[in-house]
């Protein structure tokens, strides 16, 4: 996942490697330490950098540092304050860097019921006409930062204007808003950064995408569904029932949560430290701890049953929509691909990625620049097509 940004300046493969071989020797405990003190270390280049004069090094430190940042807080206990300092520094490197960059950057803070959801409103050099729009949203442990990496600057190069959006729930809300969680009704905030982004002048109202990437597949299927102004639909991949999704990610616990655990087995965030490591592996109680936060439930099979809700129906989608999925993602993600395709009331595009591409696992993350050619091409040729 570090090693595919690399391609648009999130990493460099000799530190991912340096750093890889270092969390070999001394165990998975030590990513966190050894990503987080890579990234004082790019910061610290490019502090030197800008001080001296050379804002292009700088600028291309800074963004080191913010993936590396980001690295770290992928695996620092969810909810902590570690976790929400090394997020923050991730977006302070970030925005250190754009203030070197020739795209105009704008942080935006939306007001969403009782909370305040960041996002990022990006312009390329000479965009100052109404012109075509992505909105990108990630998913369950994906952040703002790099969302960029992954599709926002792919998409800048080719003229796009682009909102990097985020909802409840997710990292870098959490940065903020400690009691933040997930909602099945994506639509809800999705279509007020709908209002936020058709505010500025920059963008054509008749030619706005929504992108989701990995959960977020299903945030922009959910909002698609049930927001008219959006004009094409990319999922990367496509998730229209949350739960079958997440079941098979945890197949590894026997099957079903609501099937194989009786009420008596069911256990609460309390009780995952008391739990013996024979019964309970400590990287499946992390898991677990991390749905039971994500999704404001109590109880793990709680949040199961929560999970029933996260579902959308595609008959509902009108509008152009391109379906991605590798051959590596399992067999549930290409089921639900399949059955997008299907059921879409509007045209659908699908693409599968193979292992011959060295783009079949999750997302693409290992063939950015293929993911995005796809990706970008299509949406050019959609909204041509639709001019």
């Amino acid at each position: 996942r570090q090693l595919g940004t690399a391609a648009y300046g999130g990493a460099s493969v000799g530190e991912c490697l340096a750093v890889a071989e270092q969390i070999r020797r001394s165990g998975a405990a030590a990513w966190t330490g050894a990503f987080a003190a890579l990234a004082k270390r790019q910061h610290a280049d490019a502090v030197r950098h800008g001080a001296a004069g050379h804002a292009l090094s700088a600028r291309e430190r800074y963004l080191h540092a913010a993936n590396s940042f980001r690295a770290a807080e992928y695996f620092s206990p969810f909810g902590t304050g570690q976790h929400a300092e090394l997020g923050l520094a991730s977006r302070d490197a970030f925005l250190a860097a754009m203030a070197n960059d020739p795209v105009h950057v704008e942080q935006v803070w939306l007001p969403w019921r009782d909370q305040r959801l960041p996002g990022y409103w990006l312009v390329p050099p000479g965009a100052d006409e109404p012109g075509p729009t992505l909105m990108v949203t990630s998913g369950f442990d994906g952040t703002l930062e790099e969302s960029y990496f992954q599709v926002g600057l792919a998409a800048l190069q080719r003229g796009w204007r682009v909102m990097l959006i985020c909802g409840p729930g997710q990292m870098d809300t959490a940065r903020t808003e400690p009691g933040t969680h997930f909602v099945p009704d994506t639509e809800s905030w999705v279509s007020a950064w709908t209002d936020r982004v058709l505010e500025f002048p920059e963008v054509d109202q008749k030619r706005l995408a929504l992108l989701g990437i990995s959960f977020g597949g299903y945030f922009a299927a959910r909002a698609a569904a049930h927001e008219p102004r959006i004009s094409a639909l990319v999922a990367n991949s496509p998730v229209i029932d949350l739960r079958a999704y997440m079941v098979s990610f945890v197949a590894g616990m026997g099957g079903d949560p609501e099937e194989v655990l009786t009420p008596a087995d069911d256990f609460s965030l309390d009780d995952i430290d008391d739990i013996p490591d024979d019964e309970m592996p400590h990287q499946i109680k992390e898991m677990s701890r991390s749905l039971i936060r994500r999704f404001g439930q109590t109880t793990f099979l709680g949040t199961f049953a929560y999970l029933r809700d996260f579902v959308v129906d595609p008959s509902m989608i009108r509008c152009p929509a391109l379906a991605l999925v590798g051959t590596g993602e399992g067999g549930e993600p290409i089921r639900q691909f399949e059955a997008f395709g299907q059921r879409c009331a509007g045209p659908v595009t699908r693409r599968m990625f193979t292992a011959a591409e060295g783009a079949d696992t999750h997302c693409q993350l290992g063939n950015l620049t293929l993911s995005n050619a796809v990706v970008m091409d299509w949406l050019d040729e959609t909204f041509a097509s639709a001019r």
